[in-house]
């Protein structure tokens, strides 16, 4: 019964996330938004959310760890093999501004979760901590980067 539920789940997420594309791609047409403000919006958030969940619970029930691997892993997994394999059909036209403007911030937002996530090597403390104030520094960081985004 187990594999139902997996099969299931897997063509609702693709159901989903097909219609959440499309209809990223009209409200962009229609009002005149360039694709990659809507890829860094709408279409981000909309297959986050599952994550937020899912991290959000696993931290609730005393599963950091799951929390921040699934964040880590499935960044990993965007980065490379989502990238990757579209390469792979048709070449990516990556533009100046992504090259010198998201990627950059990308790798700063990625620097800020190993400096607070490294608090024992950092600043001698028995263990690695992401407490409240990390947390805050980074919506503060999101909320620039949506400020830059819009």
């Amino acid at each position: 019964m187990s594999v139902v539920y997996l099969i299931l789940g897997l063509v609702c997420i693709l159901v989903g996330a097909n219609l959440l594309t499309d209809g990223a791609s009209a409200v962009a047409k229609r009002y005149g938004i360039s694709d990659l403000v809507i890829g860094l919006t709408i279409v981000a958030f909309g297959t986050s959310a599952p994550e937020l969940v899912i991290s959000v619970l696993s931290a609730i029930r005393g599963s950091a760890g799951l929390a921040i691997g699934n964040v880590v892993g499935s960044n990993i997994f965007n980065i490379l093999v989502i990238i990757g394999v579209v390469a792979l059909l048709r070449p990516i036209k990556v533009e100046r501004s992504i090259m010198t403007n998201e990627i950059p911030l990308v790798l700063l937002s990625s620097l800020a979760l190993l400096v607070l996530g490294n608090g024992a090597f950092l600043d001698s403390v028995p263990e690695n901590i992401i407490n409240r104030t990390g947390g805050l520094l980074l919506l503060l960081f999101f909320l620039i980067f949506m400020r830059y985004t819009f």
